[in-house]
């Protein structure tokens, strides 16, 4: 097992609200006249955590993600393990040369431009100036900067002073590599430039932390990922498991994973769904692509003699994936299950909501959007780029025949 490059303990970030000031100094001499002890006290300070208690292992060459909504604390964590801030509480430890992109204007000199900015990070992160004129002309092409190297990067455009700061950042060869939400204000194509470096980084057995909205990119990249809420750890695991849910709980608007109760009124009420067989602290999370059998509990308070039950399945933007209704239904009084069993669900690993209805005849005794949401976190099987890979996660075995073996 690899060793570990970051660790870090306990770690939590206090800071300062802004105090309030007095408007003027007419009210400063009034308030000193009245009381001229009080007027040199200090305003009381209002604090808030931004990081609490939160505790975690980066393994060398590992791809680790960092997730959460904004505000959730996960650029404190960076500046804190970039050594750009101290925290409040708890340690961090990290082992290596580190290349760090925490936010567009960190790092360079504005008055400098591009080339000796290159060379002064690059002197930053220990290396020689043979090292870095190795590389020069591999980063100014990556950026796409020939023509403006030599301009003061307090001209560049923020798409071109992220675009160099990447490709600094990426191509000096850091043992570590942090990068934050920054790849958002380069264009598409960039983005796959940044995205493709990355995962050359990462199999060249570097390890990097990556924070990103783009739920995607952080599939395609990431071995591991934490999801950071309100300054803390929510959840830290496998990437597809640890994705799908945190994509579930935005869905339903959830900051702390409160499932929701349906009243069994009228006539007949669907009250609550799970996956068979699945894990007990989850029925709700499908992370095999192996048969699969869904159940839906429908509560029955008056028999229904003719009954029609639909069934629909959506995905995060409300695409229909699949449906099915059944008719004639009779129902006595009590509990019934609803079982659908299927030979597996090849869907995209994401977010996905039931629909289900009960009539009887012309007459809807139930529908219900059917929470929580079913979440899949299987392991994407189709292909790496978003645009290409369709809705379906179908596994597929791929072979090569020449016409020699196909004659045999």
């Amino acid at each position: 097992m690899s060793a570990a490059v970051i660790r870090g303990e306990g770690l939590g970030k206090r800071y300062r609200r802004g105090l309030t000031v007095d408007p003027g100094l007419r009210h400063a001499l009034e308030r000193f006249v009245k009381s001229p002890l009080g007027a040199f006290r200090r305003a009381k300070e209002e604090t808030f955590w931004a990081l609490k208690d939160v505790s975690l292992q980066v393994n060398e060459g590992e791809v680790l993600g960092l997730i959460g909504r904004n505000g959730a604390g996960k650029t404190t964590l960076l500046k804190i393990l970039s050594r750009i801030t101290k925290p409040t509480t708890g340690w961090a430890e990290i082992h290596g040369r580190v290349g760090s992109l925490l936010e567009v204007g960190t790092g360079f000199h504005p008055e400098l431009t591009g080339r000796e900015n290159t060379f002064l990070s690059g002197a930053i992160l220990g290396m020689s100036k043979r090292e870095i004129e190795r590389k020069f002309d591999e980063i100014v092409a990556f950026a796409e900067l020939e023509k403006f190297i030599d301009t003061p990067v307090k001209h560049y455009s923020s798409g071109m002073y992220v675009r160099l700061a990447f490709a600094v950042a990426a191509h000096l060869e850091p043992e570590i590599l942090l990068v934050d939400e920054v790849l958002a204000v380069g264009d598409l194509n960039f983005q796959k430039k940044c995205l493709g470096k990355m995962g050359d980084v990462a199999r060249a057995g570097r390890t990097v932390v990556l924070v990103s909205h783009q739920l995607n990119q952080i599939r395609r990249l990431c071995h591991r990922v934490v999801w950071v809420d309100d300054g803390s750890i929510r959840l830290n695991g496998n990437t597809h498991e640890v994705v799908s849910a945190y994509e579930s709980a935005m869905a339903r608007s959830d900051s702390n994973g409160a499932k929701l109760d349906r009243t069994t009124v009228g006539k007949a009420c669907f009250v609550r769904w799970e996956i068979v067989g699945s894990q007990p602290r989850d029925p709700h999370t499908l992370g095999t692509l192996g048969p699969v059998t869904i159940k839906f509990v429908v509560q029955v308070n008056e028999p229904v003699r003719t009954g029609h039950h639909g069934v629909a399945l959506y995905n995060h933007d409300r695409q229909l994936m699949w449906g099915h209704a059944k008719d004639n239904l009779e129902l006595s009084v009590g509990e019934h299950d609803f079982c659908y069993a299927f030979p597996m669900l090849p869907l995209r690993p994401g977010s996905y909501t039931w629909l289900v209805t009960l009539y009887e005849e012309a007459e809807l005794l139930d529908s219900w959007d059917s929470v929580p949401e079913m979440v899949l976190a299987t392991e994407p099987v189709a292909h790496r780029l978003d645009e290409w890979a369709g809705l379906l996660n179908i596994p597929t075995d791929f072979s090569v025949l020449s016409k020699v073996e196909r004659s045999a």
